[in-house]
């Protein structure tokens, strides 16, 4: 194609390649949260088919881009006490509103499970978990991050190719890493408790973007890296030196995949 000889449209493909993978980190967390409730045979298979799901859903997006940019004019409007006008209600603040408060909900059930040892697919007294139930949530949770990552990509690149070919790389590329992230979270408990969190934080913010009050992402994700290294230290000051104890940690580790 012809865009694709213009340098500029190399640069545009690159920058929005990477903003693709920073804006679905948290959609990589959440999959790895709800695949994890799967048995170990079917985890892989879940985390393909969520990532592979995500991919369809922001490739429809993008053939129906125009309706996408004209998914924030208002439907209708309420008169809120807290507004000096009226609430003006559009598509977009009804998809990020509903998504939101779906993060909220599924987040505290997720740590209300950990906190009181119910976590489903773990455990003599687990609750059955089936891999529909999981895609179901995956798809529900696809369809909020696939339409704020669209929104992000229309003001990254004027051509539908690039957004394409750049949703492709992205999904490619968190697809490699979405086994070890997964493993990763579900191996260390405090890791998943402080994912938890992160998606309460996420749909907060998701919330309070559908009430149009705007937080710069940067704030956000900044806040997710810096806890994430301090709890990268706490669990390197952790770690057993003493053989003993790290024989044991082993063999508790062993024990807990085998459940």
């Amino acid at each position: 194609m012809e865009i694709f000889a213009n340098p500029d449209t190399w640069l545009s493909l690159l920058t929005l390649t990477f903003m693709e993978v920073v804006l679905g980190i948290d959609n990589i967390v959440f999959i790895s949260i709800v695949v994890g409730r799967l048995p170990h045979d079917q985890q892989g298979k879940g985390r393909t088919i969520g990532l592979s799901m995500a991919l369809v859903f922001r490739i429809i997006l993008l053939l129906f881009i125009s309706w996408i940019v004209g998914a924030d004019k208002p439907l209708f409007t309420i008169n809120l006490p807290f507004t000096p006008e009226d609430f003006a209600v559009s598509w977009r603040d009804i998809i990020l509103f509903a998504g939101g408060l779906f993060l909220l909900a599924k987040s505290t059930t997720e740590i209300h499970n950990k906190l009181e040892g119910e976590e489903e697919g773990h455990g003599a007294a687990a609750k059955v978990v089936s891999l529909s139930k999981v895609l179901v949530q995956i798809v529900l949770i696809d369809i909020v991050f696939s339409f704020d990552s669209i929104l992000t990509a229309v003001g990254l690149a004027q051509h539908v190719e690039i957004m394409i070919v750049a949703v492709i790389l992205a999904m490619g590329i968190m697809l490699i890493f979405a086994k070890y992230v997964s493993e990763f979270v579900n191996k260390h408990p405090t890791v998943k408790m402080l994912a938890l969190s992160f998606l309460i934080l996420i749909g907060f913010m998701l919330v309070v973007e559908a009430l149009h009050m705007h937080i710069p992402k940067g704030y956000i994700y900044f806040a997710m890296f810096f806890s994430l290294v301090v709890e990268m230290l706490n669990m390197r000051l952790r770690k057993p030196t003493d053989p003993v104890k790290l024989r044991q940690s082993e063999v508790k580790e062993n024990a807990d995949q085998l459940q």
